[in-house]
């Protein structure tokens, strides 16, 4: 590194980031929505550009939030907020790319060649015997971090991921505003998001 850009002079934007996150990390309720509010539009820009659907990308710049925040204490000022932040969107929508690329491609349906249909086999290479259970256990706790939710939070985030409403319909069937709606289901996530964290020994 340059000797110069070291001693090179924060930008206001920076600055006003680093108090904010100092507030933040001081438990400062008012200076995570400030943030949010801040980046918010840059960062649906910036999901955008990899993610098509509206509705996807509304939940992954929640989600990015979560995990900024829930990693907030591992920021270093070192570096711009803002180039942190978007660090964890585009590695957490290229996850949620590849995860969607496997879960979407059929193993099914046979291929069509010149000689005929063949059957398309996947080696199970990640073959583990106890998988199922693991996999249980993972559902029961998901299910028990929606149920511990407080009545507001787990009545949207049921209607957003158990019967995969959008913002739209929840808003219009619980006549809440469209704000109110995303609010509380980033709320819900966030205290699932940690509930999960302190239950992660058994995942």
């Amino acid at each position: 590194m340059p000797k110069g850009s070291q001693d090179k002079k924060p930008s206001q934007s920076s600055q006003q980031d680093r108090v904010l996150v100092g507030r933040a990390l001081e438990g400062d309720q008012l200076a995570y929505q400030e943030l949010m509010e801040k980046y918010r539009g840059a960062l649906t820009r910036h999901v955008q550009k990899m993610v098509r659907r509206q509705g996807e990308v509304d939940d992954l710049v929640q989600e990015c939030f979560i995990k900024a925040f829930s990693a907030l204490k591992s920021y270093s000022t070192d570096y711009a907020f803002s180039t942190w932040l978007y660090k964890i969107a585009t590695n957490h929508t290229i996850d949620f790319l590849r995860k969607k690329k496997l879960h979407t491609m059929s193993i099914d349906k046979p291929i069509n060649t010149r000689d005929g249909e063949v059957e398309y086999e996947l080696p199970d290479s990640t073959y583990r015997p106890d998988r199922h259970i693991v996999e249980d256990q993972r559902r029961e706790l998901i299910q028990a971090a929606i149920e511990q939710l407080p009545g507001k939070y787990h009545r949207v985030i049921v209607m957003r991921h158990q019967q995969e409403k959008s913002y739209e319909e929840i808003a219009m069937e619980l006549d809440l505003p469209l704000g109110t709606v995303k609010a509380h289901i980033f709320r819900a996530r966030a205290q699932m998001y940690k509930f999960l964290r302190d239950k992660r020994h058994i995942m």
